[in-house]
C-alpha cells in the first residue's frame, strides 16, 4: 500500500534543482544551458489550472547506437478534460531541437527501440479503439499495425533478435484461446441478471472490481514485415496470477534474455491468500512456452520484483525484500548467476531501497534510483566491488535509460516538472529537452529550504519549508502544514501533479512539511519505526517539527495555520483532530482512515493493515484501537473538510462519510467534497482544479488569507 497510501510519496520538492535546470529556454528545447541570470520579480500566479494544463515528459529510451533518445509527452485538452500522448525524438549527436513524430497524430506512447535500432514500436488505440502495438522507423512518418488482439495490450516487449513480441493481455486463465474469453465477457454483458458471486478475495482492488480475468503474457512470432503472425503462445497458461502485476504494473515486470530464447517475469500466485501475502516471485521459462515455468525465487517468501538481464546474458538482477508481509521493506538488489543459479546481494550494507535498476552496456555497473535524504537520486553500483556512487544530487530522477556512453534520465524538482538530462563524463549533466519552459517562464516560485531537528527518540528528523512566491521578509504568512501519506513515503525534492506545495506558495501561503519517522530515504530503521506506532512517534515528530519551524522561520504565522493530508496523511489529520488540534485554524483530510479497526475489514490489500497493526483485527495485542481516530471524536472541534472518491477501494468511501457524519453531528463547521468518478487520487484535470479551489477557499476562510489572483 506504500504506493497508494501516500499523499505523494515523491511529491514535494525542496532545495535547488539540478545544475542546468533553469527555465531559460523555449517551449521544447535542447542543449546544455547555464542557469538563467537574475531577473525582475515574476508576476504570474501559478494556479491549479496551469498545473493541470502542463505538458508532461516521461519514459526516455536511448537507441542502441546511443544517437537518439525517444520519449513520451502528455498534453492536456483542458476544456475537453482529455489527455493525448505523443512521441518525441531528440538527436544526441547533432543536438538539434527535438521533434514530434508524425505518427503521434493518432496517439502514441510507450516507444521502444528494436534491437537493431531501425524500428520504433509503440502503443496506440488508433485502430478500432483497443490499445495495440504499432511500428515505425526513425522518421516517424508512417505506422504499421503489429498486433490485432481483441483486448487492450497492457504492455509489450520485442525480443532482441526482432523475431518475437511479448504482450500482456487480460484473459480468463482457464481459457484455451481468445475466443473463449470473448464469449464469457459477451455473456456477462448480454444477461440481465446483475448478481456476481465471489468465493475468494480480491473482490475489488484499487479502483476495479474483480471480473475473473488475469493479466497473462503472450508471445507472437513476428513475420518478415514485423507483424504478429500465427497463434499466440500463452506463456502463463493456467497460471493463477497477473503479469503485468495489478494495479500498477507494466513492462518492468518482465524481461527477455539477450539470446531471445527465454523470459522472466514477476508475479504472485493468487490462491486464497492473495490479499494478505506479499510473496511475489520471479518466474522463468522458454519464450516458445515449450517447458513448464520455474519459480526462480521460491526460497524467498517476501517480495521479488523486476528482473533484468546483463548484456551478455550471464547474470540476472532483480529487487528483493526479506520480510514477508511487509510492503515497505528495503528492496535489495540480487544478482543471479544464470549458469549455476547461485545468488548474492549487491551492496548489502547500502541502507537505501532500490526503486528501479538497469545494467550498463558493458555489464560492469548496475544503475539504480533511490530516495536519499529528500532527494531522488540515480546511483551507479559496481557489480564486482559493490561500491555505490551517486550520479545526481538535488532533484528527483523519475525515469532513466542507459546508453553506450552515458545515462539519459528524466528529473524534476519542486521548481520544475520533469526535464530530460544526460550524464556527462565531466561536469554537470546536460539538459536534453524540456516541455514546459514557455508555460512557466513568468512563474514566481516559492523558494524551498530543508531543516533538521531532534524528533522521536532524540533522532534527527528532516523537514522542509517553502516560502510564499514573491516572498517579503517583512511579512508574516499563513501556513499550510502538509502531511504526506504512505505512511512509508517522503516529501522529497520532486514535482507532484496532485499535492504540489507551489500551488499553496502561489496562493500566499508558506508551506511546512515534516518527514516523520516512517518516511523513506533515511535508512530502513527509520522507515520501520512507524509500524504499530501510527499515532505516537510520527505525531511527536510533527509536533517537534512544527515547533522547530516556528522557532527558525519568523515569517510563519503560527496563529493562522491549517493542517492537510491524504491517505495516511488523512488518517493523521483525523488523529490530530482529537489529539493535537490546538495549533490549527482548520483541517483537511483527503481519503483518510477514520476507523482503523473497520479499515482492517474494508480495505483490499490486507497485508498492509495487518503488518502495520501487528495482526488481524480479531487478533489480541494489536494496535487497531491503540491509535484509532474514531475513539477521539469527542475532542473534534476544529473546522474540517473531508475529501473522498467513490472509486477508492483502498480507503473506501465509508471512511470519509463516517468522518463527515461525526463532524456534522457534533456541529463542527465542516464540508464534504465528494468525487463519484475518482479513486484514491484525484486525476481528472477539471476535478483537480475543483479540488484545489475548494481546498484553498477552505484555508482562506479560516486563516483570513487574501489569495493573490482570487
Amino acid at each position: 500500500m506504500i504506493k497508494s497510501l501516500r499523499l505523494a510519496a515523491s511529491a514535494v520538492a525542496l532545495t535547488v534543482a539540478l545544475a542546468g535546470m533553469a527555465h531559460a529556454q523555449g517551449a521544447h528545447s535542447q542543449g546544455g544551458q547555464t542557469p538563467a541570470q537574475a531577473a525582475a520579480p515574476k508576476t504570474h500566479v501559478f494556479t491549479a489550472k496551469d498545473m493541470a494544463s502542463l505538458p508532461r515528459l516521461s519514459d526516455p529510451r536511448v537507441s542502441p547506437d546511443g544517437r537518439y533518445v525517444l520519449y513520451s509527452v502528455r498534453t492536456m485538452d483542458y476544456p475537453a478534460n482529455k489527455a493525448a500522448m505523443s512521441l518525441w525524438l531528440a538527436d544526441l549527436k547533432t543536438k538539434m531541437a527535438p521533434r514530434r513524430l508524425k505518427i503521434s497524430d493518432g496517439g502514441a506512447s510507450s516507444g521502444r527501440w528494436s534491437g537493431d535500432g531501425k524500428t520504433i514500436y509503440f502503443s496506440s488505440s488508433r485502430a478500432g479503439g483497443t490499445e495495440q502495438v504499432f511500428r515505425t522507423d526513425v522518421t516517424g512518418e508512417a505506422a504499421t499495425q503489429v498486433t490485432s488482439t481483441p483486448f487492450d495490450v497492457q504492455a509489450f516487449k520485442v525480443a532482441p533478435d526482432g523475431k518475437t513480441i511479448v504482450i500482456g493481455l487480460a484473459v480468463f486463465p482457464d481459457c484455451a484461446d481468445f475466443a473463449c474469453t470473448e464469449a464469457r465477457l459477451a455473456a456477462k454483458t448480454a444477461t440481465k441478471a446483475t448478481g456476481v458471486v465471489f468465493d475468494r478475495l480480491f473482490v475489488r482492488h484499487w479502483d476495479t472490481w474483480n471480473d475473473g480475468t488475469k493479466n497473462h503474457l503472450f508471445a507472437y512470432t513476428l513475420d518478415a514485415n514485423g507483424v504478429a503472425a500465427g497463434q499466440p503462445v500463452d506463456l502463463m497458461k493456467g497460471f493463477d496470477g497477473d503479469t503485468p502485476t495489478k494495479p500498477y504494473g507494466g513492462d518492468e515486470d518482465f524481461a527477455i534474455t539477450p539470446d531471445s530464447k527465454s523470459i522472466a517475469f514477476s508475479a504472485k500466485v493468487a490462491g486464497n491468500d492473495e490479499p494478505w501475502t506479499t510473496n511475489y516471485d520471479v518466474w522463468g521459462g522458454p519464450l516458445d512456452g515449450s517447458e513448464k515455468l520455474q519459480n526462480l525465487t521460491a526460497a524467498n517468501k517476501a517480495w521479488d520484483s523486476a528482473p533484468v538481464f546483463s548484456p551478455d546474458g550471464k547474470w540476472a538482477a532483480y529487487r528483493a525484500m526479506k520480510r514477508p508481509g511487509f510492503e515497505a521493506d528495503r528492496f535489495g538488489i540480487i544478482l543471479r548467476d544464470q549458469a549455476t543459479g547461485q545468488e548474492r546481494e549487491l551492496a548489502p550494507t547500502w541502507d537505501r531501497s532500490a526503486d528501479s535498476i538497469a545494467w550498463s552496456r558493458d555489464g560492469k555497473t548496475i544503475y539504480a534510483t533511490a530516495l536519499d535524504v529528500g532527494q531522488g537520486k540515480l546511483f551507479a553500483i559496481d557489480v564486482k566491488s559493490g561500491k555505490v556512487t551517486a550520479l545526481t544530487g538535488d532533484g528527483h530522477v523519475t525515469a532513466f535509460d542507459v546508453g553506450p556512453t552515458g545515462v539519459v534520465y528524466a528529473s524534476d524538482s519542486l521548481k520544475s516538472p520533469s526535464e530530460l538530462f544526460m550524464t556527462a563524463p565531466k561536469g554537470p549533466p546536460i539538459r536534453v529537452a524540456s516541455v514546459s519552459d514557455e508555460a512557466l517562464k513568468d512563474v514566481a516560485w516559492g523558494e524551498p529550504e530543508q531543516f533538521a531537528f531532534r524528533g522521536w527518540n532524540d533522532e534527527e528528523v528532516h523537514g522542509f519549508v517553502l516560502k510564499p512566491a514573491n516572498f517579503d521578509p517583512a511579512k508574516k504568512y499563513p501556513v499550510a502544514f502538509l502531511i504526506h501519506g504512505g505512511p512509508q513515503g517522503s516529501f522529497s525534492n520532486s514535482w507532484s501533479y496532485r499535492w504540489n506545495p507551489q500551488i499553496y506558495a502561489n496562493a500566499g501561503y508558506a508551506v511546512v512539511m515534516v518527514d516523520f519517522h516512517g518516511s523513506t530515504g533515511y535508512g530502513q530503521a527509520f522507515t520501520d519505526a512507524i509500524s504499530q506506532h501510527w499515532g505516537d512517534r510520527p505525531l511527536e515528530d510533527l509536533q517537534k517539527g512544527w515547533a522547530a519551524a516556528l522557532g527558525k522561520y519568523a515569517f510563519l504565522d503560527g496563529d493562522r495555520a491549517c493542517a492537510l493530508g491524504a491517505s495516511y496523511g488523512g488518517y493523521m489529520i483525523n488523529w490530530i483532530a482529537g489529539n493535537w488540534n490546538a495549533p490549527w485554524k482548520c483541517l483537511v483530510a483527503h481519503d483518510g482512515v477514520f476507523d482503523t479497526r473497520s479499515m482492517g475489514y474494508v480495505t483490499e490489500e490486507l497485508w498492509f493493515t495487518e503488518w502495520e497493526n501487528g495482526g488481524t483485527p480479531w487478533t489480541p495485542n494489536t494496535t487497531y484501537e491503540t491509535f484509532n481516530p474514531v475513539d477521539h471524536v469527542a475532542q473534534w472541534t476544529k473546522p474540517q473538510m473531508i475529501v473522498q472518491g467513490q472509486l477508492d477501494y483502498r480507503i473506501p468511501v465509508e471512511q470519509g462519510l463516517s468522518a463527515f457524519t461525526a463532524l456534522q453531528r457534533k456541529g463542527v463547521p465542516s464540508k464534504l467534497l465528494y468525487f463519484p468518478n475518482e479513486n484514491h487520487w484525484v486525476l481528472k484535470a477539471q476535478n483537480s482544479v475543483q479540488w484545489h479551489k475548494e481546498v484553498l477557499d477552505w484555508l482562506d476562510q479560516w486563516t483570513g488569507n487574501a489569495r493573490p489572483g482570487k
